[in-house]
């Protein structure tokens, strides 16, 4: 179930103490940067692979890099940091994961779950959607992936797509076109197997 924080301790600092001390600064920006970003951050680790069971331990790490290299990142482009220290975490679970199905031999695992609400069949709903979604995000190129992800679901610009990702405003926008494209055929395939498989039962 996604939470709105992380398990760290973030002391609360008195704005002129914060002012006086680069220190105090440093802590206030990171609290500020986890309680304004972490759910875009946790969207994205899911979006990018993270098993559900997983992503408050990724984004903690995210977070953690981010405090280590708070200097570095410029105000204004803290989304774009993120988002590619996200994608690199993102790739450090998958391969984890893929390693251990591996291992499991073939048994399944089911890494998603319906968050608790009062209503649990519109729980269940949600939850089947999410992973129709995982699914078909899932069958993208990363690269692709990525840019979908931060355009279509994140609501973030091309021009900020592509700061985000490090890549030319032409190529964010051609990969946003192709993983639309993609979307669409991934969408139409998984329906159709929806279908067959009623029609079986």
């Amino acid at each position: 179930m996604m939470r709105s924080s992380l398990d760290v301790p973030l002391v609360p600092l008195a704005e002129e103490s914060a002012e006086e001390d680069p220190c105090g600064r440093d802590a206030l920006r990171i609290r500020t940067l986890v309680q304004e970003q972490f759910q875009f951050v946790w969207r994205c680790l899911r979006r990018l692979g993270v098993p559900e069971s997983s992503v408050d331990d990724a984004a903690q790490q995210v977070f953690l890099v981010a405090a280590r290299k708070l200097g570095s990142i410029e105000p204004g482009l803290e989304r774009a940091f993120l988002f590619g220290t996200s994608s690199r975490v993102a790739s450090d679970y998958r391969r984890a994961h893929e390693r251990a199905d591996a291992r499991r031999a073939g048994q399944g695992a089911i890494d998603t779950a319906p968050d608790r609400a009062p209503d649990p069949e519109r729980a269940l709903v949600t939850a089947c959607r999410r992973a129709m979604l995982d699914e078909v995000l899932l069958t993208m190129p990363e690269e692709i992936r990525a840019v979908f992800v931060l355009y279509e679901l994140e609501g973030l610009t091309v021009p900020e797509v592509a700061a985000a990702t490090g890549v030319p405003l032409g190529t964010a926008t051609s990969r946003l076109r192709r993983g639309r494209e993609l979307f669409h055929e991934g969408a139409a395939r998984l329906r159709a197997r929806l279908q067959r498989e009623d029609a079986g039962r």
